[in-house]
């Protein structure tokens, strides 16, 4: 009889831990179907109710739960999740219409307020980034939305998480993934770029005649100083060779006089 009964309890045991490792089983809820052995998974976090009321959080790892009595209401992820915020018009502060979409990342941090805080909560969420993004939007100008687009995902982000905080979720951070312009502004964008470029090209093509002047200026200037330096030198060898030559005169008749006044005083 003892034997039996043993058998009986380790087939009993074996058919609840196979019964409860199928994890991936789930009721019509989307949660796990209650057993009295349950596992875990890592980054899950399963929020259990006794008789209808909030009881406890599984931790990841083996629980054990009294079926009727106790029920995984829901099933939490704790992993980074990324959710698509669906296409939506803005509008600038400079009445410029905008269609835009992004991507959220969050993670949740208090699987209690995730599960009782909110209703749905990736759907809250969604549309509270999409009325935040209008928002944000409409504070500024169109340049400012390029020039300026990181820190108008900071910005939306520190107010998506003002809101989230009271369902258990934390916005890690936002991008704008797309961004389409009405068609008559992105043809007065592109007349501005070649506009720009034009000018950019006038620029260039003058600044390169201004240098040409400039060296021409500056070989003219250093030709005529070389012009002068060479007259004037010229005129410095010619009026030293003209005063060697008075010098000489001078000389040659100094020494005639000379020669003549010998001559007179020895008669």
């Amino acid at each position: 009889m003892f034997k039996t009964s043993s058998i009986r309890s380790a087939r009993l045991i074996k058919l609840m831990v196979n019964h409860a490792s199928r994890r991936h089983i789930t009721g019509r809820s989307g949660t796990p179907i209650n057993t009295i052995i349950v596992f875990v998974p890592q980054q899950e976090a399963w929020v259990v109710e006794r008789f209808g009321k909030y009881t406890r959080i599984l931790e990841p790892g083996i629980n054990f739960l009294t079926p009727i009595v106790h029920k995984v209401a829901y099933v939490q992820s704790l992993k980074e999740l990324a959710i698509d915020v669906p296409q939506q018009a803005a509008i600038t502060m400079d009445n410029v219409t905008l269609n835009l979409d992004g991507v959220l990342y969050l993670r949740v941090t208090d699987p209690h307020k995730a599960s009782y805080g909110v209703e749905d909560a990736e759907f809250a969420i969604t549309q509270l980034a999409q009325t935040t993004m209008r928002s944000e939007i409409g504070k500024i100008a169109l340049d400012t939305v390029f020039r300026e687009r990181e820190t108008l995902n900071i910005n939306i982000v520190e107010a998506l998480n003002k809101a989230a905080e009271a369902w258990g979720l934390t916005c890690l951070r936002y991008e704008i993934r797309d961004m389409k312009l009405p068609k008559k502004i992105q043809e007065a964008m592109q007349m501005q770029v070649e506009a720009e470029r034009k000018k950019r090209a006038s620029i260039l093509e003058s600044e390169g005649i201004r240098e040409a002047d400039i060296n021409v200026a500056e070989g003219q200037k250093k030709a005529k100083i070389l012009n002068s330096e060479a007259f004037k030198l010229e005129q410095i060898n010619n009026a030293e060779g003209e005063a060697n030559a008075i010098l000489a005169k001078a000389k040659a008749k100094a020494d005639a006089i000379n020669i003549v006044a010998q001559a007179i005083t020895s008669k």
